[in-house]
């Protein structure tokens, strides 16, 4: 198959790339820059400039394609995503972005769309595990998710198949990992919310590979993650490969500074990805969350 890669360059398209190419897929990034396009072109991939918010550049890129993944974000890394405002850029490419995507897609005749989005979206449901019948909590901070993927269904609804890959926290050799490793290396807090509560994670890798067993999944929403682990796991672990024992976390207080993006990051998510596994065969390359995650 010829695919539309767009985010291309970032975290999540650095590692579908080469999963894509490893099972003889021809890969079109869409890239916004030179610097960018180096980045495709170096992996081995075709790059195309263009914008998720630009339609006709989409339907160039998407000239002879047969399916197109959706990882373009724009996640703002370390402080500067509590800022006001933070979050404008990458809910535009939710809400109206995946929009013409999709538009796109449909108008080039493209069969399948594969979309990303996060299971921050679902309820906090303390110790209990959620799956996709679980339900999501839209609010503010939430609600371009769930416009993402409603966009996504309207390929479903034209004849197509739409994946909507719910995704846990990705951590590994991300930007945002790794400012979290040094806060750590300086005795800084780097865990949110209630250290016995539950969160789900993703290791870059194994995106790639979720994507690629995506290209055979039937529609719906996805959740795609490694085991659910405590909080306090998590922040051990960071500050393991900062270089020591225990994680330290945020005071309460700091929910009142931006409580609303806080809120979706600190719910007790219990996620199991069982469902993809079942409808595609895929198991995450790393299920268990460890120390040797951020290490890069």
């Amino acid at each position: 198959m010829r695919i539309l890669l767009t985010g291309a360059n970032g975290v999540m398209g650095r590692a579908t790339i080469p999963a894509l190419q490893s099972a003889g897929h021809e890969v079109v990034g869409l890239v916004r820059s030179p610097s960018a396009a180096r980045v495709v072109q170096s992996a081995g991939a075709t790059a195309v400039h263009g914008d998720v918010l630009d339609r006709a550049s989409l339907l160039n890129a998407m000239r002879g394609c047969d399916a197109v993944v959706n990882f373009a974000t724009h996640v703002p890394v370390g402080v500067r995503a509590m800022l006001p405002g933070s979050l404008s850029r990458i809910n535009r490419i939710r809400t109206v972005g995946a929009g013409v995507v999709a538009d796109a897609a449909i108008e080039s005749g493209i069969g399948v769309m594969i979309q990303q989005s996060l299971s921050f979206i679902y309820v906090d449901r303390g110790d209990e595990w959620i799956d996709e019948t679980t339900p999501i909590d839209v609010t503010l901070v939430t609600e371009p998710l769930a416009v993402a993927e409603s966009h996504a269904q309207r390929v479903e609804e034209a004849g197509g198949v739409a994946v909507r890959l719910r995704y846990g926290l990705i951590a590994g050799n991300d930007r945002n990992s790794q400012f979290l490793v040094r806060r750590a290396a300086r005795r800084r807090p780097v865990g949110l919310g209630d250290p016995d509560s539950w969160m789900h994670v993703i290791h870059p890798d194994d995106i790639g590979t979720s994507a690629l067993a995506a290209l055979d999944a039937p529609s719906g929403s996805y959740n795609v993650g490694a085991e659910p682990l405590k909080r306090r796991d998590y922040a051990d672990a960071i500050a393991t490969a900062a270089g020591f024992s225990d994680g330290r976390f945020f005071r309460s207080w700091v929910f009142g500074v931006t409580a609303d993006k806080l809120e979706m990051l600190a719910r007790s998510q219990r996620v199991t990805s069982q469902l993809f596994t079942d409808r595609t065969g895929w198991k995450p390359s790393h299920p268990v969350l460890t120390p040797e995650w951020f290490r890069a």
